[in-house]
């Protein structure tokens, strides 16, 4: 079911997960799109949060939480927050700018009507088998994590999978 139209997105059923948003018009490079807006809460609050939502039986696991600074966290699972279904991928068409305390979402790129607006989460390594992608870009590594850190993935994932065939042979 579609969200009520916005002058740039609409939010549908992603192939990617669940919901997502996507261009109902073109839209230029460096465009300031939407605000990802929420609750500001503390680090405490946002952990606590975070691994309650993780840990939810009907497999949802939607967390929502969006990092501001050293002490505050912004939950973004709130009704009047569309920017919260824009989906991770691995070749991003957005990216999520801090401004005065708000976090906007930009176009990196010129994109069109119908293309699904993505960005990178920006993952930690160290937690990269808790979120599997499934972006389906060929530039995949299979897991979420920050672009810096996917070379370094890709690298201890090749040495598993050696170490794994040798116990094989």
């Amino acid at each position: 079911m579609d969200s009520p139209a916005h002058p740039a997105f609409v939010v549908r059923a992603s192939a990617i997960h669940g919901s997502g948003v996507f261009a109902a018009r073109d839209i230029a490079a460096g465009e300031k799109i939407v605000e990802y807006r929420g609750e500001k809460i503390t680090k405490a609050e946002a952990e606590r949060r975070g691994l309650a939502r993780e840990a939810r039986r009907d497999g949802a696991g939607r967390v929502y939480i969006f990092e501001l600074n050293q002490r505050y966290d912004l939950d973004g699972d709130i009704p009047d927050n569309p920017a919260k279904y824009i989906n991770h991928s691995c070749e991003e068409n957005c990216e999520a700018v801090l401004e005065r305390g708000k976090v906007w979402i930009y176009s990196k790129r010129d994109i069109c009507a119908g293309e699904e607006l993505t960005y990178d989460y920006g993952y930690a390594l160290e937690h990269f088998l808790d979120h599997p992608c499934r972006c389906g870009s060929p530039r995949c590594v299979g897991y979420i994590v920050h672009q810096t850190a996917r070379t370094k993935l890709k690298q201890l994932l090749a040495r598993s999978r050696k170490r794994a065939g040798r116990r094989e042979s």
